[in-house]
């Protein structure tokens, strides 16, 4: 929990009254690897402080085909935070791609943590803020480079997942298949 406090501190000031606030509305929870935490086509239930674990952002395509949009692990909050906070259907999944760990706030108990605490609201913002300027950063190159320059900007971006999740998730989210993951694995070693 000392994480999430941790976290959350560096966008803003809290007193100890408000710390336990937080906390007091915080429910650990543990999901199996593959579980989904929201599901595309359900209103999304719950904001995650993750633990321990790492999840995926995912939907399909118009082929039927399942695409892998992102990444997120260890100390980062993980939801669908536009159709989270709007509360409308989801359309990506939200899956543990390892057993997970995590902190999570309802949508009732969010709102009334920003309700409650003058100028979490701004906390709220900044975070998200920072969240989407990071998934921006990581994405971004992707787009106009070569695969294998893609690669390597996924391993500069998720430093310590590459060991932790399946080369398919890796390849779909760099848009390109398996065996050509592979190709660039064998010769950039």
């Amino acid at each position: 929990m000392d994480t999430l406090i941790d976290f959350i501190l560096r966008f803003g000031d809290l007193n100890r009254q408000q710390i336990d606030y937080i906390m007091s509305k915080a429910k650990t929870v543990e999901l199996k690897k593959q579980a989904y935490f929201s599901e595309a086509g359900k209103v999304p239930q719950y904001v995650g402080f993750i633990l321990e674990g790492v999840f995926r952002f995912c939907y399909y395509n118009n082929k039927g085909e399942e695409i892998t949009n992102y990444f997120v692990d260890e100390g980062n909050f993980v939801v669908d935070n536009q159709k989270f906070e709007s509360q409308i259907i989801a359309v990506e999944y939200v899956q543990a791609i390892t057993d997970c760990k995590l902190l999570v706030f309802s949508k009732k108990d969010w709102d009334d943590i920003g309700n409650t605490i003058v100028g979490f609201e701004m906390i709220k913002a900044k975070i998200t803020q920072k969240c989407l300027a990071l998934a921006v950063e990581r994405r971004s190159p992707l787009i106009a480079e070569d695969a294998t320059t893609r690669y390597l900007s996924f391993l500069e971006g998720f430093p310590n997942l590459v060991n932790r999740i399946p080369l398919s998730y890796v390849a779909s989210y760099l848009g390109i298949t398996q065996q050509s993951l592979s190709r660039i694995r064998k010769g950039i070693r």
